[in-house]
């Protein structure tokens, strides 16, 4: 499977799980932004990046860190591993 491809579905994945978990999402990634996936509720936001393999590093994780946000906001990362059937969550 093309790398964008597997990106795009594991992307959707997380916008379900998000979803499930009571969360409003809106997927982003076409933006090229820092965040792949918002996710709103009645009590707090999420912001996602999704990685099929890697954890971000270098300008990527600085950029996550260095991102201003709410005190009720929490900046996650959905590392999805090939044959799991969830995410490594980790948060920033």
């Amino acid at each position: 499977m093309k790398t964008k491809a597997k990106g795009t579905r594991r992307e959707h994945k997380s916008k379900l799980l998000l979803e499930a978990a009571g969360y409003e999402v809106i997927r982003a990634a076409g933006s090229h932004g820092v965040w792949d996936l918002w996710g709103i509720s009645s009590t707090d936001i999420v912001l996602v990046q999704v990685k099929s393999r890697d954890l971000p590093y270098g300008a990527e994780r600085e950029a996550m860190e260095a991102f201003q946000v709410p005190p009720n906001c929490r900046k996650l990362v959905h590392r999805w591993k090939d044959g799991e059937k969830l995410p490594d969550v980790i948060e920033l």
